[in-house]
């Protein structure tokens, strides 16, 4: 997948993750425009989440962890 100014998205597992359980989630964030990527490690052709910065940190901040 590439962000969308074409250039190839970098994914990075979550330090949330645990390498042997059901719940891995990898993360890669694009600069231009500021997007954070979000898809399931078990499943990267599956489904992915795309989030604006403000909406990130909005949810980064409900779930109650710093951004």
């Amino acid at each position: 997948m590439t962000s969308a100014n074409g250039s190839a998205l970098k994914w990075f597992r979550s330090s949330y993750s645990s390498n042997d359980g059901p719940e891995c989630v990898e993360v890669a964030i694009s600069p231009s425009p500021a997007t954070v990527h979000v898809r399931d490690s078990k499943d990267r052709d599956g489904a992915r989440l795309a989030f604006t910065d403000a909406s990130w940190t909005a949810f980064v901040r409900f779930t109650g962890h710093s951004a």
